[in-house]
């Protein structure tokens, strides 16, 4: 058996800034790897979470010219937090706004988790402007995953981190766990607020890996990050991400004929292998790899041996 890939190494953004997309937002991009090199865009998981050094290395450097960007609202981007006009469809318009920037007619897209919900609304909305898309954790924002992860299924799984999940809201609002937090996220009381955004981003950051990682999750509860986060996330779930209720499986034909490749983790707690396994048998274009002793993280061993090598084979693609 080879020996599994792992990332690329360290590297730097050779270019970066700020894009106005309108409606008050100001999105943080960089470009990383080698100008004019396969064009290719990251799409970050949340939503809300942000872009990182170790998503630049997911890509070879010497063969892609890649652009990664926070999404409205979170990371870099302003005004930080910010919930008006950010919603799936102003994030898609935002892709294009940078795809014209950039100057290319098509490129690879990679989305993980959130990531991939947001990959596929792109791809059925612009087939032509994707050349290859690369999904891991795929998550389709239906009810019933929403409800898995935030009302019962997971917390079967993980009681005691679902008994901190849930101590912010009193028990006669924990019928509609998302409606609570709504609440509270949006409330005027900022120490409330600080304190449900915590809550709600420590349950996501404590119940993605397979195996615990007290540092990974420890980062999830930092101030600013989990306002961001939390706020955005639960904004667009409200919401159902202005999707129609099984709308990606739906339009899954408009992927016809676009190379791609589905990477999910057996043991993925917020985005069920059930939806996964229904988009395959929707765009049977895509290779499938189920990664046995994994969760939902990029970084697991066996998920990153699959998303390196998928974009090193679609480096040298037509």
């Amino acid at each position: 058996m080879p020996p599994l890939r792992s990332f690329h190494p360290p590297i730097e953004p050779y270019d970066s800034g700020r894009l106005d997309v309108g409606d008050g937002h100001s999105i943080h991009y960089e470009r990383v790897g080698t100008p004019g090199a396969k064009p290719a865009v990251f799409l970050h998981g949340g939503p809300g979470g942000g872009i990182s050094a170790q998503h630049r290395r997911l890509f070879d450097p010497a063969r892609y010219d890649v652009v990664l960007f926070d999404q409205r609202g979170c990371g870099r981007s302003t005004p930080h937090a910010g919930l008006e006009a950010n919603t799936t469809w102003h994030l898609v318009s935002d892709i294009e706004r940078l795809r014209q920037m950039v100057g290319v007619e098509r490129w690879l897209v990679l989305g993980g988790s959130w990531g991939s919900t947001l990959a596929l609304a792109y791809a059925e909305t612009h087939p032509q402007r994707v050349s290859e898309l690369v999904l891991r954790g795929v998550y389709l924002v239906t009810r019933a995953e929403l409800a898995w992860y935030y009302q019962f299924g997971v917390s079967e799984m993980y009681p005691d981190k679902w008994e901190a999940f849930v101590a912010p809201i009193p028990e006669h609002e924990r019928g509609d766990m998302i409606s609570a937090y709504r609440r509270r996220l949006t409330g005027d009381d900022v120490a409330m607020r600080i304190e449900a955004a915590r809550a709600w981003s420590t349950w996501e950051g404590g119940t993605i890996k397979l195996l615990p990682d007290a540092d990974f999750a420890a980062g999830f509860g930092e101030d600013r990050f989990a306002l961001a986060f939390a706020r955005i996330e639960n904004h667009y779930f409200t919401h159902g991400a202005w999707l129609d209720e099984g709308q990606l499986l739906r339009d899954a034909h408009r992927l016809h004929g676009i190379p791609g490749t589905i990477v999910h983790g057996r043991y993925d707690m917020p985005c069920p292998l059930k939806y996964a396994w229904a988009l395959h048998k929707a765009w049977p274009d895509a290779d499938f790899h189920l990664i046995e002793g994994a969760g939902h993280a990029f970084d697991e061993p066996g998920i990153l041996d699959r998303l390196i090598r998928a974009t090193d084979r679609y480096a040298v693609a037509e």
